[in-house]
């Protein structure tokens, strides 16, 4: 079905050491995109040097990707580990320069730093320095986050994502009133009193976890199954349909900032006010 949209592109901005990071930034835009484009009328593209520039004289390497490719993202997300890069003559690396370019024209960047383990030997102690002293400067100017696991970035990045897609001033000013972004795809169900749009599974789920006043869900794996546990209700069973069914209305929940993950494992979720709030409506 062909359908009108808007594109916002993100500029994925990192050293060569979080290989990992950058794939995992590009699997969750993705799955943001099957979710919501249809509905929404938006498009996130990811963008990074690596893919969108090609080979060109006449400048500095780096002033050639701000100006080819930078320059016409709308967010930036930035992911850092033990290396910060190399210099390119106006700045510590190519990473840090595009992130004060970035931010210097008045766009959100989005900025995470690796607490992951790392062997001694494949340490370079003063670019390890480099980073943590450039992680100080990004504290004096908001808010960055830190992760241990793979895991732990991923539902992170999953959440703020869609947090800074739904509240942040210069995203919002992009996109006209017809076209804000709904939170999810598909048979939406507009709930009362407030402005999500859930499925009918997610607010069972969300009305099933309010049933206990602890508002915990449980996500737990095993051999040969799936289950969510959602006050005194079980959700899924076996791995296939049903179970993948469920384990969409959980993220549904998790992208709404209703529930946020209090294990950093994708565990155990607890409501959050708004959860609470929501819930009290429904």
């Amino acid at each position: 079905m062909v359908y009108s949209a808007k594109v916002i592109p993100i500029m994925i901005a990192s050293p060569g050491d979080v290989s990992e990071e950058r794939r995992i930034i590009r699997e969750v835009i993705h799955e943001w995109n099957d979710l919501n484009a249809n509905a929404s009328g938006v498009v996130l593209s990811p963008v990074g040097w690596e893919t969108h520039s090609s080979p060109e004289l006449g400048a500095r390497p780096q002033e050639l990707i701000n100006r080819r490719v930078l320059k016409d993202c709308d967010l930036l997300v930035g992911v850092f580990w033990t290396r910060i890069g190399t210099p390119t003559g106006k700045s510590k690396s190519g990473t840090v320069e595009e992130i004060q370019e970035h931010i210097g024209a008045g766009k959100p960047a989005m900025l995470y730093f690796s607490k992951k383990p790392v062997a001694p030997q494949m340490l370079d102690p003063e670019q390890f320095r480099e980073v943590e002293n450039f992680k100080v400067e990004c504290r004096s100017l908001g808010l960055i986050e830190e992760y241990d696991t793979i895991e732990e970035f991923r539902s992170k990045f999953y959440r703020h994502l869609q947090i800074c897609l739904s509240q942040n001033p210069y995203i919002k000013s992009l996109l006209s009133t017809e076209n804000e972004l709904p939170s999810v795809r598909a048979s939406p169900m507009e709930t009362p009193k407030n402005s999500y749009r859930l499925s009918e599974d997610a607010v069972t789920l969300l009305k099933a976890a309010a049933d206990n006043k602890s508002g915990t869900i449980i996500n737990a794996r095993y051999i040969g199954g799936h289950t969510i546990q959602a006050g005194s209700q079980s959700f899924g069973g076996q791995y296939g349909r049903e179970s993948a069914k469920w384990e969409a209305a959980l993220k549904e929940l998790v992208i709404n900032g209703l529930i946020v993950d209090k294990g950093y494992k994708g565990e155990i979720y607890e409501l959050t006010h708004q959860g609470w709030t929501l819930a009290d409506e429904l």
